[in-house]
């Protein structure tokens, strides 16, 4: 079906609005994640230090998605509490301008994630409400935030290529402005509770023995790729390559990112949700060890992040199909919270601090090659423990 055909079958979903959010806010990530860390380094902080610093950014998703997701269903406003996080984010980031110790960036770096990583699984919940049982549609809507990513990504790397780092902070602060702007075009959908939901706390779902072995491989997926998320950009930097070709770097493995997006409709018909995981997990393995190893030859790098497709691309959509057919009616939010807070959170965050460590023990090619035994423990555990899910995102268009 095509973008029009989608447009017009489904008249009362916001395509636009919600891609549009998406659009600026992963092109927020595409300027910020990538080169935040040369920023870091520019101010003379060593790799544990900056470890510790990104690490900020995914140890607030250990409570703030709860919190967040918490106030959205007690208030029913799950639009408002996105547009306040997006203006509180922009807010808290001008702090930046001001100091630049270790302290001081601790402190904001703090207050930036706390707000930042409230919008995205309030969004992830809003935009499938709006999607209703059509769920194999999302990747099209979520393929516009890896469109914003690619353009910052490139465009970014070679305008700082011309100037100094410093003005990353006035790139991303106009972005953020963006996110705002968007924010407030975003609707609010009626959230249409399911009574079988109700026969079970959310509690009682997470105690759920597949939900806990869902959780616990995609909590080892995200501590894998604690280092890539962390270092991957000056270790590149410092083998000799440019920043023009380290965003050409993180570009090739979104746009590779956003052709899975639109192949996911197809791969759901005629793949198990269990045998998509498990492809994500054999690429991640293949993926850190070539490179960890492989960092002198340019087309192994590449090579590597078209793997991003399936080892980020397939996982993150598979992943947001167990989520939804797990946590249903008013528990979407609290399961993308929960989601979101053990799987960025927590595995992110210990996966962006050991790496800090081990990067200055161990060397990179030690670092890459522990995340991929990390992810043969996921590999394994599915193979072994979990049965395949078969749920309603098949319904025919």
């Amino acid at each position: 079906m095509s973008l029009l055909q989608l447009t017009y079958h489904m008249p009362l979903l916001p395509y636009w609005r919600l891609s549009g959010f998406y659009f600026f806010y992963f092109a927020l990530i595409g300027a910020f994640s990538p080169y935040w860390t040369l920023y870091l380094q520019s101010l003379n902080f060593d790799s544990l230090q900056i470890g510790l610093l990104m690490s900020l950014l995914l140890v607030t998703r250990i409570f703030s998605p709860a919190f967040w997701g918490w106030v959205a269903d007690y208030t029913g406003k799950r639009a408002r509490v996105v547009q306040t996080a997006a203006v509180m984010g922009l807010v808290t980031f001008c702090g930046f301008f001001i100091g630049d110790s270790f302290g001081w960036i601790f402190l904001f770096m703090l207050l930036v994630s706390i707000f930042w990583s409230a919008s995205l699984p309030l969004m992830e919940a809003i935009t499938l409400s709006h999607l209703g049982e059509r769920t194999m549609h999302y990747g099209r809507i979520r393929s516009w935030g890896s469109v914003g990513f690619v353009m910052t990504v490139i465009g970014v790397g070679y305008v700082l290529d011309k100037i100094e780092i410093f003005w990353l902070l006035w790139i991303v602060l106009g972005l953020k402005i963006f996110i705002v702007i968007f924010s407030y075009q975003v609707r609010e959908k009626e959230i249409i509770g399911e009574v079988a939901t109700f026969h079970h706390s959310v509690r009682q779902i997470c105690l759920r023995p597949e939900v806990m072995l869902f959780l616990c491989t995609s909590l080892f997926m995200l501590f894998a790729h604690g280092v890539y998320y962390t270092f991957f950009s000056i270790y590149l930097v410092e083998h000799g390559y440019s920043k023009g070709f380290v965003g050409w770097a993180w570009a090739i493995g979104v746009i590779c990112e956003i052709g899975i997006f639109f192949l996911m409709p197809w791969l759901l018909k005629h793949f198990s949700l269990k045998l998509i995981l498990v492809f994500s997990f054999v690429c991640a393995i293949v993926r850190f060890l070539l490179i960890g190893w492989c960092i002198e030859w340019p087309l192994v790098i590449v090579f590597a992040q078209i793997l991003h497709a399936a080892t980020y691309g397939a996982h993150h959509i598979t992943a947001m199909m167990i989520i939804h057919h797990f946590f249903r009616g008013r528990h979407q939010a609290k399961g993308q919270a929960i989601y979101s807070s053990v799987v960025y959170g927590l595995g992110g965050a210990a996966g962006a601090v050991f790496s800090g460590y081990t990067w200055k023990e161990l060397g990179p090619d030690i670092t890459f090659s522990i995340s991929a035994a990390v992810v043969g423990i996921s590999l394994i555990l599915t193979l072994w423990k979990m049965k395949s899910i078969h749920t309603s995102i098949n319904t025919p268009v």
